[in-house]
């Protein structure tokens, strides 16, 4: 413990259990008044945030029993009303492009000096959530917020923000996630008030000084409770700490399926702190696999569920008609690839996926776009500059012409042989079924040291790609899925692609003599989630077991 963790300083109720910070960080982030903050959040909320998740398991339950996603008849007046969010601030009012990375110091400084409009600082699925990756972030979140942050390279040279930057935007974890090494009253906080909590109370008020905000994306939310959930946190919040209502901005991530049906509900919760609705590809897949694990379909290789199929298509051009109905932003999804200096090819074929990527997002409307690499950013530059010319949106674009129902947004339940999710030309294949496995287990290994994006095979992944890659393995077994050349994909047929891959990865270990790894341990948490008769809601619980 840290002089300012210590059992005898902590406020009443508290209990910090963590292995020893590097000196000088706990003492900034985890001061006493900071903490009586968030044990305030916490036995505020804490009951409603429990009643939510079981009200999630509760949907679950009754999917699992026949029932259907579709739009809610008690919303119907909120869906297509006159309403409006709060105008935007004046530094989120052009969000042509965005990049977004792992709170450290290193991808801040590239990031912010980047020349994206705007940076999000991912605390979620980006972040390895050891107890000295989640304090040290506030640290480094609260250096970029007054610009004295700094990192020196492995030669010594000193890298510090300079010039224009881009605006600062957060990304708590979500919901479901605990942060087990900061107990209150006995129960662990939730990782999504501790991560807010301590940002909010840190820097809220410098923010402000410096004209911007407290800003915001919110992660895995199902519906428009979850969203009010939210708004009511940041109305406590806001009161008190002192600072007007309506200070904190919030994006959030459509990247489950239930939330697609609640697009305008969870903006109306939220319109006095909205700023806007992002397409989150990436997850979204994966919630399309667990909410429906229960059904007979199959999707196909993960590379083959482009943002053109049909669900995929009908959920962005839903978005993007929600969002400018209500005058709110609508952001596109991520571009993962990440430029290969020592292949020229790859990386030009590579970016004129991207630059087609960005322009179908710009013309079905979308005022800016996620990416994952710095060096993205003047690409998609390009393409919204030749889409909004001195516009800073195109918010005026309400697509009137779109009737999106619930049928175009699951229609991957039709899937027949030959069209795995309704995707003509589909097909699983060994190659995908190898690449889950390499991906699923490179990345749970790097989480397991620490680090939570991994380049791998020219894209950045996150733990939105492991979860595809593990659930899809989960369910390819459970429906006995035909490979393309014909072999049916079998436990003993798993097994033996696994311990190849797995051989491969440690043989590629000893050749590069990097840091050390736990290949062997994360292999096994994989073959567990994968063969286990019931799909886990989320593979980092288990994994967050075996971090510090």
């Amino acid at each position: 413990m840290t002089a300012a963790t210590r059992v005898d300083t902590l406020p009443r109720g508290l209990r910090v259990e963590g292995p020893e910070l590097a000196s000088g960080v706990a003492e900034r982030v985890l001061t006493v008044e900071a903490l009586r903050f968030l044990a305030h959040l916490h036995r505020r909320f804490e009951p409603r945030r429990r009643e939510l998740l079981l009200a999630r398991r509760a949907r679950r339950r009754a999917l699992e029993t026949g029932a259907d996603l579709d739009f809610l008849e008690e919303t119907a007046e909120i869906r297509g009303g006159e309403w409006q969010v709060a105008p935007a601030p004046p530094d989120l009012v052009d969000r042509r492009g965005e990049s977004t990375g792992p709170a450290d110091a290193q991808m801040m400084i590239n990031a912010l000096g980047s020349g994206a409009r705007v940076f999000m600082a991912d605390l979620e699925d980006s972040l390895s959530p050891s107890w000295g990756n989640v304090v040290e972030a506030q640290a480094y979140l609260a250096d970029a917020v007054r610009r004295s942050l700094t990192f020196t390279g492995e030669t010594g040279k000193r890298y510090e923000l300079a010039g224009d930057l881009a605006t600062l935007v957060v990304r708590p974890r979500g919901w479901h996630l605990p942060e087990k090494h900061l107990e209150v009253d006995g129960e662990p906080i939730s990782a999504s008030l501790f991560d807010f909590g301590l940002y909010l109370f840190h820097n809220a008020r410098e923010l402000l000084q410096r004209g911007s905000g407290p800003y915001v994306y919110l992660a895995k939310l199902e519906g428009h409770r979850e969203a009010r959930l939210w708004n009511e946190v940041f109305l406590e919040a806001q009161e008190a700490l002192g600072i007007p209502a309506g200070t904190v901005r919030a994006t959030v991530l459509i990247e489950t399926l239930p939330a697609a049906f609640e697009m305008e509900e969870i903006l109306y919760e939220l319109r006095h702190h909205a700023a806007g609705l992002n397409a989150g590809r990436w997850d979204y897949i994966f919630s399309l696999l667990k909410t429906y694990h229960s059904r007979d379909f199959l999707l196909p290789d993960r590379a083959q569920v482009g943002m053109t199929v049909p669900f995929m298509r009908a959920y962005t051009e839903a978005l993007v008609q929600a969002c400018h109905r209500h005058g709110a932003h609508a952001i596109g999804g991520m571009a993962a690839f990440i430029p290969n200096r020592r292949d020229p090819q790859v990386t030009e074929r590579a970016l004129e996926a991207v630059r087609a990527d960005k322009a179908r997002e710009a013309a079905d409307g979308c005022d800016g776009t996620w990416v994952a690499h710095p060096d993205l950013i003047p690409v998609v530059r390009e393409v919204f500059d030749r889409a909004l010319g001195e516009r800073p949106h195109q918010k005026d674009r309400l697509r009137e012409e779109l009737r999106v129902e619930a049928p175009d947004l699951l229609s991957f339940l039709g899937s027949s042989p030959g069209r795995p999710g309704g995707i003509e030309g589909g097909a699983v294949t060994e190659a995908g079924v190898r690449l889950n496995i390499n991906v699923a287990v490179q990345y749970v290994d790097a989480w397991l040291q620490g680090r939570g994006a991994v380049a791998l095979h020219n894209l950045m992944e996150d733990a939105a790609t492991a979860e595809i890659s593990r659930t899809q393995l989960w369910q390819w077994l459970r429906r006995e899925a035909i490979l393309d050349d014909g072999r049916p994909l079998t436990t003993d047929l798993y097994r033996r692609l696994a311990a190849a891959e797995l051989e491969d990865l440690e043989r590629q270990a000893l050749l590069e003599l990097g840091e050390p790894r736990r290949p062997d341990e994360a292999a096994r948490l994989l073959e567990r989630l994968v063969l286990a008769p019931e799909l886990e809601e989320f593979l980092t619980l288990p994994a967050y077991e075996l971090l510090d």
